[in-house]
């Protein structure tokens, strides 16, 4: 199927909004259009019209068409399915399917098409998956503009802490009957009264390290609530305790964000005045029979720079990919010089990156749902048992032998009230009693450890109790052999030193 344009017009032919997905000339996408009305057949019940070129798929919506214009070799099936979901989009943008409307929400609806379409080709999506691309809620960007919001009232405080000081220093020096002078003053002014500005600038980013929160005593005592830790309760004797109940005890760290649900995998090292984070995160669901449910890997390069003097830079970039990952600059990088060089710069040279910010220079997403994509494939094969219990076996496979996998630790659920009985195990296991769970970890899946198993007799079980399974691990290797070779400086080329940092992780990977 090779779509080439999707539009919603009204009965009488007027467009109101049309999305090409081909290199087509404006004349000949408005003269498609505007043939449309003409060759609609009256008393049938079709919902598709050709011509010698072209095949019009459309279907009524009250007083509008949505209309598909695709190739006369493409699947009418097909056609007809990729119809019904470009309907369905509308009402989720539009409260009513008036010309209004829809042209309020056209730049939405522009975005939800290209969700459906890439290419001219229709991508493997749902109504669900194509509200959350669209919306593109960012956690990363959610932090970054609280603490950025912090900082600026910090900002404030220090200010009116200063102004206060000056206040007060002013009051002192007319009790000793002394002229102030501004000039010489501890807030760094300049000498005239009607126009002065700070000697000294804020810096945002430094004050949040500064300032500490004014600390209030007050002569009420209010009661005091429980807390952990106190008079009357042994700490190590709590720890032992929950280790007695099976429970995992991890450092107070580690504990805390795993508590406030961090997911970006955070790996220590020595970070240049020039940082670069390759990021990319995997959603995989398979089936437990087989199959690929979903598959898509979501890439992001962000750009640290800690010093003026390398704010004129370029990135060179190394793309092995033979996937076909589909690349993505920010609006504000040269698109040609990327294309042709493979470098990351900006449109105008004479400016510098931004400083203190990770900025996002690169993205890429590969969707598919073919079998080969998938990094490590999981296989979970329990059988009933004589005896009401259930024998399971579970085997891994590393598919890319190019990745290295760190910490692995599949998930799995267990019944109730279940201890299940390990007969043979490839690296270690765990058996949370409070969640209900056997845990199996793998400390390093590589080359040479490509596969392993897991075997264990669960009493009072049914096969489907062991579903779904739940992946985790953290890996340094890149899944769409994107490398960062090089930075060089704008003027002249020069090699730029810098720390490259880069971080491969399951965002959802399950065997459902």
């Amino acid at each position: 199927m090779v779509l080439i344009a999707a539009a919603v017009c009204t009965k009488a032919g007027k467009t109101i909004v049309s999305r090409q997905f081909v290199e087509m000339t404006k004349a000949r996408i408005e003269g498609l259009l505007a043939a449309f009305p003409k060759l609609i057949p009256t008393g049938t019940q079709h919902t598709f019209v050709e011509t010698d070129s072209v095949r019009y798929v459309y279907q009524p919506l009250e007083r509008l068409y949505m209309l598909l214009i695709t190739t006369r070799a493409s699947n009418i099936l097909e056609d007809l399915e990729t119809l019904r979901l470009f309907a369905r989009v509308i009402p989720e943008y539009c409260r009513t399917l008036e010309e209004n409307e829809i042209v309020d929400n056209a730049f939405n609806l522009i975005f939800a098409f290209d969700e459906i379409v890439a290419l001219g080709y229709r991508e493997s999506v749902n109504l669900a998956q194509i509200r959350t691309f669209v919306e593109m809620d960012s956690h990363e960007e959610k932090v970054y503009q609280a603490v950025r919001q912090t900082q600026e009232r910090e900002a404030k405080l220090k200010m009116r802490e200063k102004a206060k000081e000056l206040q007060r220093q002013k009051m002192e020096a007319a009790k000793r009957g002394i002229k102030p002078s501004l000039g010489n003053s501890a807030g760094g002014f300049g000498s005239s009264s009607n126009n002065y500005t700070p000697a000294i600038p804020v810096d945002l980013s430094s004050v949040s390290n500064d300032i500490k929160p004014p600390s209030y005593s007050s002569p009420v005592q209010k009661p005091r609530g429980m807390k952990l830790g106190g008079k009357g309760r042994d700490v190590e004797s709590f720890v032992d305790q929950l280790k007695s109940e099976g429970e995992k005890v991890v450092t107070p760290v580690i504990a805390s964000i795993a508590q406030h649900g961090a997911r970006t995998p955070a790996i220590k090292m020595d970070v240049d005045d020039v940082h670069l984070r390759l990021e990319e995160k995997l959603i995989v669901r398979m089936g437990r029979d087989g199959g690929v449910q979903q598959f898509e890997l979501l890439g992001l390069v962000t750009l640290h720079i800690g010093d003026e003097k390398w704010g004129r830079i370029r990135i060179q970039l190394e793309n092995n990919d033979t996937r076909g990952v589909q690349l993505q600059t920010h609006p504000n990088v040269d698109k040609e010089l990327f294309k042709l060089r493979s470098q990351i710069g900006l449109k105008h040279p004479s400016k510098p990156f931004p400083l203190h910010t990770d900025v996002g220079v690169l993205k890429w997403r590969l969707q598919s749902v073919e079998e080969s994509f998938v990094p490590l494939l999981i296989n979970c094969w329990p059988s009933e048992a004589g005896d009401g219990s259930c024998d399971v076996n579970i085997e891994y496979e590393l598919a890319h032998a190019n990745l290295e996998l760190a910490d692995v630790n599949v998930h799995i659920p267990l019944p109730i009230g279940c201890s299940p009985v390990v007969g043979e195990c490839d690296g270690t296991y765990t058996h949370e009693v409070k969640r209900n769970q056997l845990v199996w970890s793998l400390p390093l899946i590589d080359s040479g450890n490509k596969t392993g198993s897991l075997e264990f007799n669960a009493p009072r079980a049914i096969p489907t109790d062991f579903f779904p399974l739940t992946v985790t691990f953290t890996s340094k290797t890149s899944y769409a052999s994107i490398k960062i070779i090089d930075v060089l400086m704008v003027d002249d080329d020069s090699p730029v030193k810098h720390s490259v940092e880069s971080v491969l992780f399951p965002d959802k990977y399950e065997i459902v």
